[in-house]
């Protein structure tokens, strides 16, 4: 579906000159968000900035890069994010989700698609990827499930299954409850999902059966949210997960502070 014009909100030449010069730099980059949604469904949703995905170490080259075309760059958040300005405009620089699972890796790029962003060639993020870092996304103000459906919907008979229930192998959990929702919302595509898929996930479900091994509660909401299991953390005594995962980022070789099973805390 690359090539459909793209709207007039993200037709701002000075986005088409960051793709050029990103081009031109020879720096690995792959475009999401509303580009890429637009690219594998042909679906629209209004937004107003530029999300390009990297490796994290290459980052700051990319944020770099961008400020000697005249941007002003920063450093977000070090766990996922940083942010190019220019007036209004802005370019989200992304190399992980904001919980630090969905981190972006050499995969994204072998899986990526060719397309067409503003009349400049590019690669997309895969429809793997990009289900894996919506996935996350629960926030009381921004809920990215309609997307998820719609990839799944047009792709989900042509994905890479086996790499997808790799990709949530700590967070099975998450993606099964995804698939249900979209199999209630479209009754007749679910059989889009392959049918050992379900089987495979549905086996799963049984484990829930049995006791977590967990000795203190934890609380895995604040992977989904960053505000709305606030409570569970202050004032219920859970471990706030998202903690766990980020003080593994922070410090990788330290696994004694947390055990993490594909990015989640069992």
């Amino acid at each position: 579906m690359s090539g459909n014009p793209a709207a007039p909100e993200l037709s701002h030449p000075l986005y088409r000159d960051v793709l050029g010069e990103l081009n031109r730099s020879g720096l690995p980059y792959l475009v999401g968000g509303a580009y890429a949604l637009r690219h594998y469904t042909g679906t629209w949703r209004d937004t107003f900035d530029l999300d390009v995905f990297v490796l994290p170490g290459a980052a700051p080259a990319l944020l770099g890069a961008l400020e000697e075309a005249g941007w002003r760059g920063e450093m977000t958040d070090p766990v996922w994010l940083g942010k190019a300005f220019r007036g209004d405009l802005f370019v989200d620089v992304i190399f992980s989700s904001r919980n630090g699972i969905a981190r972006v890796d050499e995969g994204w790029f072998q899986h990526s698609e060719a397309g067409e962003v503003l009349g400049v060639p590019v690669r997309l993020i895969p429809p793997e990827e990009m289900i894996w870092s919506k996935a996350f996304v629960q926030e009381r103000h921004r809920f990215d499930g309609a997307d998820i459906n719609h990839v799944l919907r047009v792709r989900a008979d042509r994905m890479d299954w086996d790499r997808m229930l790799d990709r949530f192998a700590g967070c099975w959990e998450v993606l099964s409850a995804h698939l249900l929702t979209f199999a209630w919302v479209y009754p007749t595509e679910r059989t889009k999902v392959p049918a050992w898929v379900w089987k495979r996930l549905a086996g799963q479900v049984g484990d829930l059966a049995r006791p977590s091994r967990e000795r203190r509660p934890v609380c895995r909401g604040t992977l989904l949210s960053s505000h709305s299991y606030q409570t569970d953390i202050l004032e219920w005594g859970f471990r706030d997960a998202l903690e766990l995962v980020r003080d593994q980022e922070r410090e990788p070789e330290d696994r004694g502070r947390a055990q993490v099973a594909g990015g989640c805390p069992r």
